[in-house]
């Protein structure tokens, strides 16, 4: 009897021990839930995430349970309701009564404040935290260092600044600490070399100052290092040659000094080095280079360097990417025709003074620039469009220095100098052209010199007095400009009404000195052909860059009409002029705000390194918003001011992309107004001579906007190839690429387009259909005759909407004949694609149905483009039963398509 009480006893015992525990998870989770509802109401999210009806565990997205216990939290890129998302706060709080919660993503998800002192504190379990791109300010409270289970920490991209607390040094599991993008200033904490588990540490993008601290050599485990674009001096620290398991180091963009330590041979793992924009200087031993053998991408441009190039360089089979531009390194390269190919690599070593005969061969490259060197001798046979010699000392080519630059330059080292090959020039002469071609041109020009002369006399006198009204309207229109304010303002010219109000700051001359650092090489960034461009840094910490214009290399007038362009020209996707300096008689400044990404040309193999491939390119959504952004810039300054304005000069360079890759236009100075045919009479528009590809590849840059259009359709195929100095060469050679390139773009069949894709994207079938919508728009934009271009709105359409180019809903055959008839965009894509192999166009979206295997589908009212996430323009969205006209819908009078102005 007393065995079976103790029997009911026991289970009495431990049913009621059962009915605590579950009592207390009951308790538990009604606090969870009860957390849950608070911060669905501190944050304002929306009833579609989080129905107040559902179960969270179940029903609410970006919530995940262990044991009924919320684990994890992911609200990144969530929407707030309109209440919420009117007074945006990082409130937080509730997350203190989640005591089991291991990871909290709230990143693309505004929390405007501060950190709170209570986050280290209470949130004992957390492992990863990504608060990055959450709008969040003030300093990094000290408490952070108490996440004692924390191995994941992002809170980049947002406005932190004051000091990096040396109380992160605690966090012994950190693997990852990404603290990039903000405004924290001072030293790096030299207690960080006890974060022995980091693999990942990213503080670029900051105001650090101070020397690197050796300590961070004691992090045995770290893979990614990247300190750029800060201000950091003194030395590289030998001690980074103890990182032997690092791959990425990225020191650019700050002020280092000295020379590159030997130390940092050990690095055998190394796959990317930066080091570029500095004040480094000595020579660079080869020997430094060759235990490197994993070395694909190296940065060491815009700095001191002196001595020889390391031939060791030509050698490293996979090394993809070199950058010594901007430096003093000299001698000859001979090594240049070793037996070695690097078909897909890209090495720049222009404004260097490297000198001598070029060698008779150049094995394959993807890109090679050897411009704004001293090479002389006659130009070897294998120069092709990937190669750029621009301001050499060459023979027979266009675009060189002078005769008293190479002359001397040679006399200084006590080298001869062939002259161009002449003797007593002064200047390089022209190519000349071969005898037998002249010889044949006279003989023609003198056969119709007789018939034409009477023809020419009455087109000269026609287009004399169309010029003679055209000027005396346009002196109507400038009657009562007035005079620029100030006596140490410049007199505009004609037709130019400058607003010094609207141009933003004036800046005194010191000031301009100082910004530069009295123009340092330092801080130059390169000798754009409108001037020479620094960094600097303006009272308050504001980064900029400061255009030196001198008068001796540019036309006196460019400034005045870029300064009138930004009087009259305000938009999202200019970049912003923060002031200028005029003082000086012979030199002008003009100072814009500061792109932290630089331009295309720079930023497109700039890697996020916190993705594992640390070779990893521009992915093809940022690619695409960019494509997205210049097509908007380039449709404001075609269909919405009024002249409409020609950029002239779209190629990557021009390309700038500020922080989070939103694309602002630059290079400015050779924009012109557009001048519209309604002034125009017949015979006017007979006169003129439209331009062709032929021209356009060759570089005489039109005032169309379909030379506009042309040279997009070239920064398309850039993005699409990973080519670097496609959109930048002006070179006849470029039309062999472009007939090797173009056969692979079709809209027949998808699989061709795989053989020009960068091979460095990584993307899935889906985005392969993207890749091959904007293929078939850049082949769309490169048409070689500029009235079957489309209009630059149309393509933005396209872009924004890149599926509807191949998967369109098509209609029936009738429909294009009876659209045929009247001449609409799309017949006259099929008339370009169809009876000319090299004119390029998309086929219409009823010739397209016809093709076998072509593909269709039905879209809702809100389809937008996976990958991309753009909607169509307006934020509306398509409806299927609307054609793809609506991409390229039917042109205006031709008189809006081929508008010219005066130069």
């Amino acid at each position: 009897m007393r065995h079976q009480l103790g029997k009911v006893g026991y289970i009495c015992f431990v049913l009621l021990l059962l009915f605590d525990s579950t009592f207390e998870q009951l308790v538990s989770w009604q606090e969870e839930r009860l957390a849950l509802l608070q911060l669905r109401s501190s944050l304002g999210l929306r009833a579609r995430e989080w129905p107040i009806k559902g179960s969270p565990c179940s029903d609410w997205k970006g919530l995940t349970c262990k044991n009924g216990r919320v684990t994890e939290i992911n609200i990144s890129g969530f929407k707030r309701t309109r209440t919420g998302s009117q007074n945006p706060q990082f409130l937080v709080d509730a997350l203190q009564n989640l005591t089991l919660l291991e990871s909290f993503n709230a990143s693309h998800f505004a929390l405007p404040g501060s950190l709170p002192e209570w986050f280290g504190i209470r949130l004992a379990s957390l492992q990863v935290l990504d608060l990055s791109f959450c709008s969040i300010t003030g300093a990094i409270p000290s408490t952070l260092g108490n996440f004692s289970s924390l191995a994941v920490l992002y809170i980049s991209n947002n406005g932190l600044s004051g000091m990096v607390p040396s109380s992160l040094s605690q966090l012994s599991k950190l693997s990852v600490l990404d603290l990039s993008h903000n405004s924290l200033g001072g030293p790096i904490p030299a207690s960080f070399g006890s974060l022995g588990n980091l693999t990942l540490l990213d503080m670029s993008s900051n105001f650090l100052s101070g020397a690197i601290s050796p300590v961070i050599g004691d992090l045995s485990q770290l893979k990614f290092l990247n300190l750029s674009n800060n201000s950091l001096s003194s030395f590289i620290p030998a001690q980074l040659g103890d990182l032997s398991n690092l791959v990425d180091l990225d020191l650019s963009l700050n002020s280092l000094a000295g020379v590159v330590p030997n130390e940092l041979r050990e690095l055998r793992n190394l796959r990317r080095m930066t080091i570029g924009k500095n004040s480094l200087s000595g020579s660079l031993p080869g020997d430094l280079f060759v235990p490197l053998t994993q070395l694909q991408f190296l940065a060491i441009d815009h700095n001191n360097f002196t001595g020889s190039l390391p031939d060791v360089f030509w050698s490293m089979l996979g090394l993809q990417f070199l950058d010594a531009s901007v430096n003093n390194f000299t001698g000859t390269l001979t090594s240049l025709g070793l037996n070695v190919n690097f078909p897909s690599a890209a090495f720049k070593l222009s404004q260097n003074m490297f000198y001598g005969n070029l060698p008779p061969v150049i094995r394959r490259f993807s890109f090679l620039d050897l411009s704004d060197n001293y090479f002389q001798g006659k130009v070897p046979e294998y120069r092709q469009s990937n190669v750029s010699l621009n301001r050499n000392c060459l023979q027979r080519l266009e675009s060189q220095r002078n005769t008293s630059e190479c002359a001397s330059f040679y006399d200084e080292r006590g080298l001869i100098f062939d002259n161009f090959g002449v003797s007593n020039a002064m200047e390089p002469p022209a190519p000349k052209s071969d005898k037998k071609s002249h010889r044949n041109v006279i003989t023609l020009a003198a056969v119709l010199g007789g018939v034409g002369f009477i023809t020419i006399v009455i087109i000269f006198v026609v287009l004399l007095i169309i010029c003679c009204c055209k000027r005396g309207a346009m002196n109507q229109k400038v009657t009562g400009l007035e005079p620029v304010p100030t006596s140490a303002s410049p007199t505009a010219p004609p037709g130019v009404s400058l607003n010094f109000s609207s141009l933003g700051e004036a800046i005194n001359y010191q000031q301009i000195l100082q910004t530069t650092g009295d123009f340092s090489d330092a801080n130059l960034i390169k000798h754009g052909h409108s001037g020479d461009l620094f960094r600097g840094i303006l009272e308050g910490g504001i980064h900029v860059v400061v255009k030196r214009i001198g008068f001796s290399s540019v036309k006196k007038e460019s400034y005045l009409l870029e300064l009138d362009f930004f009087g009259k020209v305000s938009h999202s996707r200019v970049v912003p002029l923060l002031g200028h300096c005029l003082e000086n008689e012979n030199e002008k400044f003009l100072v814009y705000k500061n792109m932290p990404n630089g331009d295309l040309s720079c930023a497109l193999f700039r890697k996020n390194i916190s993705d594992d491939d640390s070779l990893q390119s521009l992915d093809w959504i940022t690619r695409l918003k960019i494509a997205i952004g210049v097509a908007e810039g380039l449709s404001y300054l075609h269909h919405e001011c009024n002249p409409p304005l020609v950029h002239r000069d779209i190629q990557a360079s021009s390309i700038l992309l500020d922080d989070k890759f939103e694309v602002r236009l630059g290079s400015l100075n050779e924009v012109c107004a557009q001048e519209g045919d309604t002034h125009q009479n017949r015979i006017s528009r007979l006169l003129r001579l439209p331009q062709t590809s032929e021209q356009e590849a060759l570089d005489i840059r039109s005032a169309t906007c379909a030379y506009d259009v042309y040279c997009f359709g070239k920064v398309l195929l850039e993005l699409v190839t990973g080519k670097l100095g496609i959109s930048a060469s002006s070179d006849a050679t470029m039309k062999e690429w472009l007939d090797k390139t173009l056969p692979c773009i079709s809209i027949y069949d998808k699989e061709l387009v795989t053989n020009i894709v960068d091979p460095s994207l990584i993307i899935d079938e889906d985005l392969l259909e993207e890749v091959w919508a904007v293929s078939i728009i850049a082949r769309s934009c490169l048409n070689p005759k500029p009235l079957r271009r489309p209009l630059m709105r149309y393509v933005l359409k396209a872009l924004e909407n890149p599926w509807k180019v191949v998967r369109e809903e098509h209609t029936s055959s009738e429909r294009l004949r009876a659209t045929s008839s009247r001449g609409s965009w799309n017949a006259t894509l099929v008339g370009s694609w169809r009876h000319s192999s090299s004119d390029v166009a998309a086929l219409p979206v009823e010739q397209a149905n016809k093709v076998e295997g072509a593909s269709s589908f039905k879209t809702s009212a809100t389809t937008v483009s996976q990958g991309s996430g753009q909607i169509a323009e307006g934020g509306h969205s398509f409806s299927t039963r609307r054609q793809a006209k609506e991409i390229f819908p039917e042109p205006l009078d031709v008189q809006h398509v081929t508008k010219t102005c005066d130069e």
